[in-house]
C-alpha cells in the first residue's frame, strides 16, 4: 500500500557545502598561502590614493579619446595579468545594437542628461512662477500699448470727478511740475478752538499680529460727520469776526498739498466773498471716500458692479477706515472733552471719537489761513497728554498687490509698506499731511484684510503699527515746506480773481488741475449738468492767461443750510 511516510523515506537527502572559508588573523583580506590563479587580486593602496567607483556602468574603454581617471586606477584590473580569462570575455563581449546614442542637437551633453533623468515639475512653485511671467508679460503689453495712445486709454479707465459744462470758462491749467519747485516756510500754527470728544486708545491692539488676528467690529450706532467748509458754523464764526482771510478742512489742504501725487480725478469748489477765500467740497464728493490702488500699475476692474472696482473699493476703504477708528479706542464711557462740544451733532446723538483743532496759519502780513483738523484718539505718554490720528489700510486681494499681507507682515514688514507705498503713495500722504496740520504726537496705521479675497462685508485686523508724523513724511519724501509752497502759491492765484465762484479740476488724464469759473447756482440741487466731451470744452480766454504765474480760485458766499453729516454705508 502507498503511504507518504514510505515516499519520505525514499527521496534523496539535500546537502550543502560551505566549503573552507580562510580567515586571516593578522588583518584585512585573504591569506597569502590560499591566493592562486583563480581568486581576485587583491590591489593595496595607501591613504593617500584617491578612490573612484566601485562599479561604474558607464565606462567605456573602447574609447581612445577618453581620459582616465588616476583615482579608478585602484579598481582597474583589466591590465592585469592575473585576469586572462575576465579579458577574453571582455574582448569577445558585443552589444546587439552597436549605434552610438543619439547626441543632442544642441548645448552640452550632461545638460541633455540631466533633463532625461529629471522628471518635470509641476508643483506649486513651478505653476506660480509660470503665472508672474504671464502676468508680468500682460503689464509689459498694456504698457506699450499705453505709451502709444496715453490719452484714450486713460481716459477709458478714469473720469472726470464733475462734468464740465459749456458755460464755463477755463482760467488757467497748472501742470504738476511746477508744483514740486515751489517752498514755503509758515510759523508754528496757534489754536483758535478746540471741539468735540476723544476717547483713549488700547495699547493691546499693539500686539495683534497675524497669528492672533481680531475681527473688525461695525459701529453702526456712532455717527461721522464730512462737513465742508461754508457748512462750519464754527468756521462761520471765525469768518464774521475776521480771524483769517482763506478757510478750509484738513481734507481739502491735504487734497492741494500732495496734488502731484494724485492719479483719479477730484474737485475743490473755490469762492471769494469780498477779501476772503473759501476752500469748499461738493455733496457726493470723491473725496469723502479713501481711494484705492491709485498709484499702482496694475489696472483694476472696469466695471463698477465689480467689488474690486475703484469705486466700490473706495465705499469699503472708507467702511474700514471708520469702524477700524473706533475698534482700537476704550470704550468705556470716558472721554476727554475739550472747550465746546461736536458743532455737527444734535443733543444726545452718538457721535464717533473725534476732536476738531481750528488752527490759524500766517500766510503772509494781512494774510492768514484758518483750517479744521481733526485728531481721533488720546494716549498718556509720562503724564503728558498725546493726540493720535487713526487710519487703515485695506488688503482686499494678494494677486493685486503681488504680497500676501498674512505670510509678510511678521517677517518683512519693511516691504508690505514700500508696496503700499507704491500702490497707494496718495493715500498715504494725504493721511501724514492731516497728521502734520493735526499736530498730531503719533499716526497709527492699521493693516486690515478681508477674511477670503471674494467676501467684501467681513475682515479682519492683522496688526497695527504707530509712526510719528514727522519721521514717516521724511521717509515717504513729503516735504512740508513744499507742501506749504502749493497751498500759497494756488491762494495767490486765487486772489487775484473776481469775487465769484470757482472749481479747481484735477484733469484725468494729465498731470495737471484746471481753474474753471462757474454759475453762483453751479452744484446746487437745481442746477442741472449737461456734460460735453472734454475736446469741445471751452479754452482759456486772453484775461486767464495773464493769471498763469498764480495758483487759487476765489470766492465764498456762505451757505446757510443745515449742518451735512455724510455716513459712509457699507
Amino acid at each position: 500500500s502507498f503511504s507518504f511516510a514510505n515516499l519520505f523515506i525514499k527521496m534523496p537527502t539535500a546537502t550543502f557545502d560551505l566549503g573552507a572559508v580562510p580567515f586571516n588573523p593578522d588583518g584585512w583580506g585573504p591569506l597569502e598561502s590560499t591566493a592562486d590563479d583563480t581568486n581576485v587580486p587583491f590591489a593595496p593602496f595607501s591613504r593617500s590614493d584617491k578612490l573612484g567607483r566601485i562599479a561604474d556602468w558607464t565606462r567605456n574603454f573602447n574609447n581612445p579619446t577618453r581620459s582616465k581617471n588616476p583615482a579608478d586606477s585602484a579598481f582597474d584590473f583589466t591590465s592585469d595579468a592575473s585576469f586572462p580569462s575576465f579579458a577574453d570575455d571582455d574582448s569577445s563581449f558585443r552589444l546587439v545594437d552597436g549605434k552610438p546614442p543619439p547626441r543632442p542637437k544642441f548645448g552640452p551633453k550632461w545638460r541633455f542628461q540631466r533633463q532625461l533623468q529629471l522628471p518635470q515639475r509641476r508643483d506649486e512653485e513651478v505653476e506660480a512662477k509660470k503665472r508672474e511671467a504671464e502676468k508680468e508679460r500682460a503689464r509689459r503689453d498694456r504698457h506699450y500699448q499705453n505709451r502709444s495712445n496715453p490719452s484714450n486709454h486713460r481716459r477709458e479707465l478714469f473720469k472726470s470727478s464733475v462734468d464740465i459744462q459749456p458755460e464755463w470758462n477755463m482760467h488757467d491749467q497748472i501742470p504738476f511740475s511746477t508744483f514740486t519747485k515751489l517752498s514755503f516756510t509758515v510759523s508754528e500754527p496757534e489754536d483758535l478752538l478746540l471741539c468735540g470728544a476723544v476717547e483713549s486708545y488700547d495699547r493691546t491692539h499693539d500686539r495683534i499680529a497675524p497669528k492672533n488676528e481680531r475681527r473688525l467690529e461695525r459701529f453702526k450706532n456712532r455717527n461721522f460727520f464730512k462737513v465742508t467748509t461754508t457748512d462750519d458754523p464754527v468756521i462761520r464764526r471765525l469768518a464774521n469776526e475776521d480771524k483769517a482771510t482763506v478757510f478750509a478742512t484738513d481734507a481739502i489742504l491735504s487734497t492741494l498739498m500732495c496734488a502731484p501725487r494724485s492719479v483719479y480725478s477730484w474737485d475743490i469748489v473755490v469762492q471769494r466773498v469780498g477779501n476772503k477765500l473759501f476752500f469748499d467740497k461738493r455733496d457726493g464728493s470723491q473725496l469723502d471716500l479713501l481711494s484705492v490702488h491709485e498709484t499702482s500699475q496694475e489696472p483694476l476692474p472696469e466695471a463698477k458692479d465689480d467689488i474690486n472696482s475703484a469705486h466700490s473699493l473706495s465705499v469699503e476703504a472708507s467702511y474700514i477706515n471708520q469702524n477700524f477708528s473706533q475698534q482700537v479706542l476704550i470704550r468705556d464711557g470716558k472721554k476727554v472733552t475739550f472747550d465746546e462740544p461736536n458743532p455737527f451733532a444734535n443733543e444726545g446723538e452718538e457721535v464717533a471719537s473725534v476732536g476738531y483743532r481750528y488752527r490759524r496759519w500766517k500766510l503772509d502780513n494781512d494774510m492768514y489761513l484758518v483750517a479744521r483738523c481733526e485728531v481721533h484718539s488720546v494716549v498718556d505718554v509720562n503724564n503728558q497728554r498725546s493726540f493720535l490720528t487713526l487710519n487703515a489700510l485695506n488688503e482686499f486681494d494678494p494677486k493685486y498687490s503681488g504680497v500676501d499681507w498674512r505670510q509678510k507682515l511678521e517677517t518683512q514688514r519693511g516691504a508690505v509698506l514700500a508696496t503700499e507705498l507704491k500702490n497707494n503713495a496718495n493715500k498715504l500722504a494725504k493721511w501724514t499731511a492731516q497728521a502734520l496740520l493735526a499736530s498730531a504726537d503719533m499716526m497709527k496705521l492699521g493693516y486690515v484684510s478681508r477674511i477670503h479675497p471674494r467676501d467684501h462685508f467681513n475682515h479682519v485686523i492683522l496688526a497695527v503699527v504707530g509712526y510719528k508724523p514727522k519721521d514717516f513724511a521724511a521717509q515717504i519724501n513729503l516735504n512740508p515746506t513744499n507742501m506749504w509752497g502749493i497751498v500759497k502759491s494756488i491762494v495767490d492765484l486765487c486772489m487775484k480773481l473776481n469775487e465769484g465762484k470757482y472749481v479747481l479740476v484735477k484733469d484725468p488724464s494729465k498731470p495737471q488741475v484746471r481753474i474753471y469759473e462757474v454759475p453762483a447756482d453751479a452744484f446746487e440741487n437745481d442746477y442741472v449738468e449737461e456734460p460735453i466731451p472734454e475736446e469741445e470744452q471751452v479754452q482759456p480766454h486772453a484775461d486767464g492767461a495773464d493769471d498763469a504765474d498764480g495758483v487759487e480760485a476765489a470766492a465764498a458766499s456762505t451757505n446757510d443750510g443745515e449742518d451735512k453729516k455724510v455716513e459712509d454705508q457699507a
